[in-house]
């Protein structure tokens, strides 16, 4: 059986693994925001079993933390003569091919965790809204200089038609 998830000659390239660790960041402030309450209730209020509330958002923690791993280790693109092929995720496998004559523009786009750590992620719109694609998590030089290869590639295949 054929895996329809194989790209013969792709040259892939992974995101960078920074991506990570600004995702661990977030997910560490919003299991800390979720521990605290149940902590202080348990102390202010002497109710010892809210301790094990506390616990729940910890193991929300670890579990993320490996699952974030695995995701950004997922994530890569490839630049083809004639598109872009990006794929993303271990179990939900998802595969998106963008023909550079369908490109309408490209956004990067950068948050300020993302900044902290030099990263930066590309956006790309089609005329199809079900064919829009990103890549998250690129070097901010990465970013910028695919950003201007996909332009100046959507340009020279609409230049051809």
């Amino acid at each position: 059986m054929a895996d329809p998830f194989h790209v013969p000659g792709a040259d892939w390239r992974p995101v960078s693994p920074k991506l990570a660790t600004a995702r661990r960041i977030v997910l560490a402030i919003w299991c800390a925001a979720l521990v605290v309450p149940p902590l202080v209730s348990s102390l202010v209020f002497d109710l010892p079993r809210m301790r094990w509330v506390a616990l729940i958002p910890l193991v929300l923690l670890g579990w993320g933390w490996w699952l974030i791993g695995r995701q950004v280790r997922a994530w890569a693109y490839a630049e083809r003569s004639e598109d872009l092929v990006i794929r993303s995720g271990r179990i939900w496998r998802t595969m998106v091919v963008v023909p550079y004559g369908r490109l309408q523009y490209v956004d990067v786009d950068e948050g300020p965790i993302a900044r902290m750590f030099g990263l930066a992620s590309v956006q790309l719109h089609t005329a199809s809204a079900g064919t829009d694609a990103a890549i998250p998590g690129l070097e901010a030089a990465e970013a910028a200089r695919l950003r201007d290869r996909l332009t100046e590639r959507g340009q020279a295949q609409l230049a051809g038609l």
